[in-house]
């Protein structure tokens, strides 16, 4: 592949509309070029339909570039309908940016520049109404992002923020070591109070024989612990755990919670999924349409750092994967069985479950690790609890209603075979 090629994958997003945001947005010097009227806001949509479109249009395509409220790769996106020279100008831009260079638009050429001659990606495929639709969510965005910015600095404004109500695991051992040392103290007082009273009567003359006798005897510990019920209570107590050991650590075959192995190049999911709002499926291509969710390959890295972070080491060991045209030899996190079959695709695409599922805050994880079990009970459980999402679906039409006649129940995974044992293994 041409390096002209490669950097035309470079921007994912339409560095089109960030890009005149950053020229007009942020330049203080007098080499700058005021942009042309301002274009009119009016054609973007405001319906919730087609914001929610254009969340799908902009994380899926754009996010790996550009955020709203801070430049990325591309400038921030924040206004960006009321800085270019008009709707028209937006929708040819991001249709093919370097057709609209080339013509000798001022403005365009002026962005080129700014962000060092790289080339955006063309989105030839990208109908008005779509980029219409990536507008309405980037305009959405703007406003409600103002208006919390308002809500906050406004004085004496009430911001009420929720808290959950569930105990951190911290105050929960915290209690019972508490409550342990209460139980110790309780013990003290008794055996003190024991030992006064013994006294006490010990020095009276009125006692019964029988009386006497319970007072004056003496028990060692020695012969405590040599007692019948405290050698049956030990052996008991000493097998019971032994067998709770035994049954854990068999449970815990092939489980691999907290597994996070060193990688060969330094990637940090926290940067990129959690601050870049980077699309997962942007680098794991195949987790909505193949089996596999697929490790992405150097090319993939390359969009980006052929012109971000170029000086840095951990960059520079993609670089010279490509240029050895070596694949870089990232180490499996989340391994199955072969014994077991998973769907990626069955799972995202047609179950609509989120990634966080299964792999937990991904995008919070600087070093990525196992966070599920991944066993069959785990699966297991996951399908007798998870509905069937049967709405639109004309599948699930003759499923839906044979199951109303023997139930009141929601149609769950288990319902529709997914307990069979042919279903994961075969």
């Amino acid at each position: 592949m041409t390096q002209k090629k490669f950097l035309s994958r470079v921007l994912i997003t339409f560095l089109v509309i960030a890009s005149f945001s950053s020229f007009t947005y942020g330049q203080a010097d007098s080499s700058a070029v005021e942009a042309p009227a301002a274009a009119s806001a009016g054609e973007i949509p405001t319906d919730p339909a087609r914001i929610s479109e254009g969340e799908s249009l902009f994380k899926g395509n754009c996010a790996s570039c550009h955020k709203i409220d801070q430049k990325l790769v591309g400038p921030a996106l924040a206004n960006v309908y009321d800085r270019a020279p008009s709707i028209d100008w937006i929708v040819s831009f991001i249709q093919n940016s370097q057709k609209v260079i080339q013509s000798g638009d001022e403005y365009a050429n002026n962005l080129y520049e700014e962000y060092n001659k790289v080339q955006m990606t063309a989105f030839p495929t990208f109908n008005r109404d779509q980029i219409l639709s990536i507008l309405g969510y980037i305009k959405d965005q703007t406003e409600n992002k103002a208006a919390v910015a308002a809500t906050a600095t406004t004085p004496g404004g009430d911001v009420s923020v929720e808290t959950g109500s569930t105990i951190p695991p911290a105050y929960l051992n915290a209690i019972m070591i508490g409550l342990v040392v209460v139980l110790v103290l309780i013990l003290v007082v008794l055996v003190l109070i024991t030992t006064v009273l013994q006294k006490y009567l010990k020095q009276r003359d009125d006692l019964a024989p029988e009386d006497r006798e319970i007072v004056d005897s003496s028990t060692s510990l020695g012969n405590f612990l040599r007692s019948k019920p405290v050698i049956f209570l030990t052996i008991f107590l000493f097998a019971a755990i032994s067998f709770k050991v035994v049954i854990n650590q068999l449970y815990a075959v092939g489980v691999q919670i907290g597994y996070a192995p060193e990688q060969p190049i330094a990637f940090s999911h926290k940067l990129h999924a959690g601050q870049y709002e980077i699309d997962c499926q942007y680098c794991h291509t195949g987790v909505r349409k193949s089996k596999s969710a697929n490790i992405p390959s150097p090319n993939i890295c390359m969009n980006c750092h052929s012109a971000i972070l170029t000086e840095s080491e951990q960059i520079k060991k993609i670089y010279a994967a490509v240029d050895n045209n070596q694949p870089i030899e990232w180490v499996r996190v989340h391994n199955l069985p072969d014994l077991a079959y998973f769907n990626h695709s069955q799972h995202v695409k047609v179950g609509n479950i989120e990634c966080q599922t299964c792999h937990g805050p991904i995008e919070e994880m600087e070093v990525v690790q196992q966070y599920s079990l991944l066993t069959m009970g785990w699966c297991i459980d996951c399908h007798r609890k998870t509905e069937v999402n049967t709405k639109d679906n004309a599948y699930y039409d003759k499923l839906v209603e044979l199951h109303d006649q023997e139930s009141k129940e929601a149609l769950k995974v288990e319902d529709i075979g997914g307990l069979e044992c042919s279903k994961c293994h075969y």
